[in-house]
């Protein structure tokens, strides 16, 4: 008897469960023409989006390397959510912010930076559906549910039962967060052995 493989949420699983939520059959292919599928498929990747650009350990790099091109930007790569030049003493004379696609330096009133440097950042990614931890792909399909439920249906009770699961599926996020991040009340930066003050807003900001 072969070994049962392990059970992943695709986008057309977590797609269908979205439409059992409202009370619609489930489909076998993500067909975007029909008005239900891509309502329920633009609310996965909405509520994705807003999940990931929280900040998680499995999407969320400290002091990440990134060197000016030849003009001085520092273009911001289609898949960050979030970046920000890394709070360290190198970076101390810069405060950063995204615009225009590019990392503006609103200290120096400038997009250029010296491009013989490279500077830390630390960086919020954005991740393709598929490659999400698994509980991370529950949290956003209930989240989802609830949402798509509260739009099309405004059934009060059906809101709650969904908004229940959505809430012990967070639950398990915030499990994996909790065993993933190697969170510590010392303050330890990331990679280091030192100490820094504790400060509560570093570890568990939800």
């Amino acid at each position: 008897m072969p070994a049962p493989t392990t059970y992943t949420t695709t986008q057309l699983a977590a797609v269908n469960e979205i439409l059992g939520s409202v009370g619609q059959a489930p489909v076998t292919v993500l067909d975007q023409t029909n008005p239900e599928i891509a309502f329920a498929f633009t609310t996965l990747m909405d509520i994705s989006r807003e999940v990931q650009a929280e900040g998680w350990s499995f999407n969320k790099e400290y002091e990440y390397p990134l060197t000016p091109d030849n003009q001085g930007n520092i273009n911001i790569p289609a898949n960050v959510l979030q970046m920000d030049l890394s709070n360290d003493i190198a970076n101390a004379n810069y405060d950063t912010v995204i615009r225009n696609g590019k990392l503006y330096d609103k200290i120096n009133h400038t997009f250029t930076w010296d491009t013989s440097k490279t500077y830390k950042v630390d960086v919020v990614w954005y991740f393709d559906f598929d490659d999400l931890p698994q509980v991370f792909k529950d949290y956003i399909v209930a989240r989802a549910s609830t949402r798509a439920a509260t739009r099309l249906v405004g059934d009060t009770n059906l809101s709650q039962v969904l908004a229940s699961f959505e809430a012990l599926r967070r639950a398990n996020c915030m499990e994996y967060e909790c065993n993933q991040g190697d969170y510590t009340m010392f303050g330890f930066k990331q990679g280091e052995g030192f100490y820094n003050s504790y400060k509560p807003f570093k570890t568990l900001m939800r």
